[in-house]
C-alpha cells in the first residue's frame, strides 16, 4: 500500500516536538517565524514541492508540543526513512521530526482528529532555573492544591466551554475554520499532580477552545489562592461569559502532548 501510494503520490503524517518560544504560534504568518511555515520551507528544501502543512490544530506563540502532528500531499516518491532524516537536519533544532508515516491521501491531521491531550506545567520553587524557565510559569505562591484538584475534577464531563474560550471577536470564523459548531466539549480526564518541582495540570478532552487551556489554568489558580471555591467551576461554565473566568495563563507552560486518531 505504501509503494503505491508513493508511485501515485502520497500523504504524509508527522509527528513533531517543538520548542514554541522564538516562534509566532502554529499557522503562517508573513515576515514572521512559525512552525507551519518553517516546516513548509524545509519540506520544500528536500522535494522542490511547496505545500502548507495542516496542524491537528494551530498552537498560539510560545506553546509548545510534544506531540503535534501535521499531514499533506506530496508528488514526489521518497522512502519514509529518508524523508525522516533530511526533515530533521533540514529543520531547526527547535522543531524535531519524531515520525514520519506515508499515509492515505485522505488523512487530514485536524479532520480526523478524535481527542487531544495537554499539560501546563508551573514551577513551585523559589528560584526557576534559566534552563526551564522557557518551559515553565515560575509561580511560588502559597496554593491550595487539593481545592485546585477538585475544580479540575468538575469540568470532566460535557459542557459549554464558553466561558473558557478566548475573547476573541473572530470566535464565530475560528470555529467555521476549524469545523467546529458550538463551543460545547467533552473531557474525559482534567487533573491536577505534584511532579518534584512542578504542578503540572493535565487534561485530555475531545478538543479544545482558542485559550481554553490556559484559561481553565487561570481559573484553577483563582481557586488554589481562595479567591474562589472549588465549586464555582459551574457557575462559570454556566456563564457562558469570559468575564466569569480567570485571567488568562501564560502560554510557555502549556504542553500539546499528543492527538488521538
Amino acid at each position: 500500500m505504501v509503494e503505491k501510494l508513493q508511485e501515485d503520490g502520497s500523504g504524509w503524517k508527522l509527528v513533531l516536538a517543538y520548542d514554541g518560544t522564538d516562534f509566532h504560534g502554529w499557522q503562517v504568518q508573513p515576515d514572521r517565524a512559525t512552525i507551519q511555515g518553517t516546516l513548509a520551507d524545509a519540506i520544500e528544501h528536500i522535494t522542490g514541492e511547496r505545500v502548507l502543512p495542516q496542524g491537528s490544530g494551530r498552537t498560539d506563540a510560545g506553546v509548545h508540543a510534544l506531540g503535534q502532528v501535521t499531514s499533506f500531499a506530496l508528488r514526489a516518491a521518497i522512502p519514509a526513512a529518508n524523508f525522516h532524516r533530511a526533515l530533521n537536519r533540514a529543520l531547526p533544532a527547535s522543531i524535531r521530526v519524531l515520525e514520519a508515516t506515508s499515509v492515505a491521501s485522505d488523512f487530514h491531521a485536524r479532520h480526523k482528529a478524535t481527542g487531544k491531550r495537554y499539560e501546563y506545567r508551573i514551577f513551585r520553587g523559589e528560584i526557576c532555573p534559566p534552563w526551564v524557565s522557557r518551559y515553565v510559569y515560575a509561580l511560588n505562591w502559597p496554593l491550595n492544591v487539593e481545592a485546585m484538584g477538585e475544580a479540575a475534577t468538575m469540568i470532566a464531563g460535557e459542557h459549554d466551554f464558553a466561558s473558557f474560550a478566548a475573547s476573541d471577536p473572530e470566535l464565530a470564523q475560528r470555529l467555521i475554520e476549524h469545523r467546529e459548531s458550538s463551543t460545547v466539549k467533552t473531557i474525559f480526564s482534567s487533573c491536577w499532580e505534584d511532579v518534584g518541582d512542578l504542578l503540572v495540570y493535565r487534561v485530555h478532552g475531545s478538543g479544545f477552545l482558542h485559550h481554553m487551556v490556559r484559561n481553565l489554568v487561570g481559573t484553577f489558580l483563582d481557586v488554589g489562592r481562595g479567591h474562589i471555591a472549588p465549586h464555582e467551576m459551574m457557575r462559570i461554565l454556566e456563564a457562558r461569559s469570559r468575564a466569569a473566568a480567570g485571567a488568562t495563563a501564560p502560554a510557555r507552560g502549556l504542553f500539546l502532548v499528543s492527538v488521538d486518531y
